[in-house]
């Protein structure tokens, strides 16, 4: 059993089986914390900073959604932390990995862009070979 497990979500649907999984890892003593990285985009010669900005505002509120909609699914009786950062998500994913000192982080192999980079989604294979700790790779099917 787990005593800390990280759960990055993009809200792409595969919430449950994530889920199912987690519960069966965690410590009864143990924490989860679901985290949704939100992209943070830049202005450039062909986007203006007020378009940028409302962007970035509707990407932190669909991380905000993605976190909120995961928690739901989760016993009540369960230690549950939500968490919303802003960046490239493998980064920060193993980023707070390291920071929360979890044992494991439990991710999807495909996640919302629906690409895959031969087997594992591009952000699950970042996050695998850079992590510190045991990293669960979730079948989607």
């Amino acid at each position: 059993m787990y005593k800390k497990i990280l759960l990055p979500t993009d809200g792409s649907g595969y919430a449950e089986q994530e889920v199912e999984r987690v519960t069966k890892l965690i410590a009864d003593d143990g924490e989860i914390i679901i985290l949704s990285v939100a992209g943070k985009l830049t202005s450039s010669a062909f986007q203006s900073r007020k378009k940028v900005k409302k962007l970035n505002q509707v990407l932190k509120k669909e991380a905000d959604t993605a976190v909120a909609n995961m928690e739901k699914l989760f016993d009540p009786s369960l230690n549950v932390k939500t968490m919303v950062r802003t960046g490239f998500a493998a980064e920060v994913i193993n980023e707070v990995a390291e920071e929360e000192n979890v044992d494991l982080i439990v991710i999807s192999s495909s996640g919302k862009s629906g690409l895959h980079k031969f087997i594992l989604g591009s952000v699950a294979e970042k996050v695998l070979k850079n992590a510190d700790v045991d990293v669960l790779l979730v079948h989607n099917n």
